[in-house]
């Protein structure tokens, strides 16, 4: 089983974040499965993601996508950064817990963490992998559609909620999906599918077809797939 995470508009791999930066984390390894992240272009913009094991068979990770330039977003993420590792620990500990509840939870609280630096529309898909079952329990706050491909095609993991950020009072709901195995899991940021050529959009639908069509078999291999696809369409180097 693969799960890529694929984000857009960072920074390229050549150059590897310093140690120091808060918004920094390492690509873990997974009990039968592979996740990955790969950057594209420059990290100017509020995109970051993140992984955080909290237990020995679950793994967290989310994908935000911040309004704003990265110099006026980057106190924000971090404080955000910050909730999540803090709180996620405590939310999904032990065993007898439920994922969504817990899930909720966690979003309820990073959402209060961006508001206090003000108003800022924060798209984010943030996720528990359990290793054990093979499923994801996962929250999709206005965030562009996750995919989901197995033998039976791809399928869209549409938003379960508006983007955090805008509103202290609302609240998130949390789904579940599994992943069979050979099945694989993509989150992109919005720059994906809304990269233009000649004043038209990749879109959603050049999205599905490019992960259908991925023949990598490992997650960072898929995510090389797809950004291939969109320099094709793009004619970018």
């Amino acid at each position: 089983m693969h799960i890529p995470l694929l984000n857009f508009r960072l920074q390229p791999r050549e150059a590897a974040p310093r140690p120091a930066d808060p918004l920094h984390c390492d690509v873990p390894a997974l009990r039968d499965a592979e996740i990955a992240a790969v950057y594209y272009d420059h990290r100017m913009a509020g995109d970051f993601y993140e992984f955080l094991r909290v237990g020995q068979s679950r793994m967290l990770f989310a994908l935000l996508d911040m309004a704003g330039r990265r110099a006026d977003t980057r106190e924000t993420l971090i404080a955000a950064q910050n909730t999540f590792r803090t709180l996620a620990p405590e939310a999904f500990a032990g065993e007898d817990f439920n994922e969504t509840t817990a899930m909720m939870e966690l979003c309820y609280q990073m959402n209060l963490t961006i508001l206090s630096g003000g108003v800022r529309s924060c798209p984010a898909f943030i996720g528990c992998y359990n290793e054990d079952l093979g499923t994801v329990c996962y929250a999709s706050a206005g965030h562009t559609p996750a995919l989901l491909r197995d033998g039976a095609g791809i399928t869209l993991l549409e938003a379960t909620g508006l983007p955090l950020g805008l509103f202290s009072h609302t609240t998130q709901s949390a789904a579940t999906c599994a992943l069979v195995p050979g099945a694989a899991l993509l989150a992109v940021s919005r720059g994906i599918v809304e990269a233009e050529y000649d004043g038209e959009e990749f879109g959603l639908e050049r999205m599905k077809q490019s992960f259908q069509h991925a023949t990598a078999r490992s997650a960072h291999g898929v995510c090389l797939d797809i950004l291939q696809a969109i320099q094709s369409f793009t004619q970018a180097p």
